[in-house]
């Protein structure tokens, strides 16, 4: 050691100090890479209800990178029991939400994200979200499966009962009601043929217009032929007990006893980065879409209740499924053109 050159020494101590340097060095591009891998993903789906957990699982089973985005605040979580959905007939909307949850979770290329998205925006190799936690997120495509807002009714107690005794549809929910004294809330010709649709599973039913009724003669015979009354009164509250209605209370202080009523409300979108993003909606407020659930914008695919007035679970997942088929054929296509 006593004869080591003093340049040979610092050269010889330049080489073992590399030896310790360039793993923590290489470590850290892979941390990098690492955090990177997590933010990129090949389809991000906002919402993770029933349309978008069964995308998940069409996508996870195709070996794609998914993350989910989702405030887990569903429309129907006021809802006791779901029907019409073979194998989960008369379960808790939640309860078949978490054992979705926990089948798609399986899926070791599917990643959840508990938050709510609240921007996105196109880049040049596909679209980046960015969540309220200010996490952003990049994907080749975007599922929208971010449902509906139903707008209430200035009406005391409707809200209380909206999914339990104040009902949207027969078949979800109708058998469990059937023959019970029933009303249907709505006018016109909406009134008109919504009380058709309903008489089929009760004969005492009315038709409440909530004010002047604006049915014309021919349905307004029409109804009563059928036995279907008319009220015109304007009504003040729901009487319930615990979302089971009771009584509907008139301004004029009257009341009519009933056990369920039907009615179909006004809503708008619940996300509207679909929109921001240039999608267009349909006449009706829904997302336009193909038979391949593709939006009027390239790379951007919605399902569920965004996109349709058939509101039932199982519609929800058979349309979540072929939209996660239909991304992964779009992926699969633009590989095999891919030029570069």
């Amino acid at each position: 050691m006593e004869n080591l050159s003093r340049k040979k020494f610092i050269k010889q101590g330049g080489i073992m100090a590399s030896v310790f340097v360039l793993p923590l060095s290489f470590h850290s591009i892979l941390n990098k890479k690492e955090m990177s891998d997590k933010k990129h993903f090949d389809v991000i789906i906002i919402g993770g209800s029933y349309s978008g957990l069964a995308a998940a699982m069409a996508l996870g089973r195709a070996l794609r990178k998914v993350l989910i985005i989702d405030n887990e605040k569903p429309c129907n979580r006021q809802t006791p029991h779901s029907h019409n959905f073979l194998t989960q007939d008369g379960k808790a909307p939640k309860e078949i939400a978490s054992l979705a949850k926990q089948q798609v979770s399986m899926y070791d290329t599917v990643v959840f994200h508990n938050n709510l998205a609240t921007n996105a925006s196109k880049t040049e190799n596909g679209f980046e979200v960015q969540t309220s936690s200010g996490d952003i997120f990049k994907s080749k495509k975007l599922i929208f499966a971010t449902g509906i807002k139903d707008e209430m009714p200035n009406i005391k107690g409707f809200s209380e009962c909206w999914g339990i005794s104040v009902l949207h549809c027969p078949y979800c929910h109708g058998y469990e009601v059937r023959n019970e004294t029933t009303g249907i809330l709505g006018n016109g010709e909406y009134g008109f043929e919504f009380s058709k649709l309903i008489s089929n599973w009760s004969k005492d039913l009315t038709l409440f217009t909530n004010g002047k009724s604006t049915l014309t003669s021919e349905q307004a015979a029409e109804l009563e032929r059928h036995h279907i009354k008319t009220v015109e009164k304007e009504i003040e509250e729901l009487e319930h007990i615990n979302g089971q209605l009771q009584n509907i209370i008139f301004k004029d202080g009257s009341k009519k006893s009933l056990k369920v009523i039907y009615t179909r409300l006004p809503f708008k979108q619940h996300c509207l980065i679909p929109e921001h993003l240039g999608c267009e909606l349909t006449e009706d407020g829904y997302i336009k879409i193909d038979t391949s659930h593709k939006t009027t914008i390239n790379g951007i695919f919605a399902c569920g209740d965004n996109v349709t007035r058939m509101r039932t679970v199982a519609n929800a997942v058979s349309m979540g499924t072929t939209t996660g088929m239909m991304i992964n054929k779009e992926l699969i296509e633009e590989k095999f053109t891919d030029k570069k």
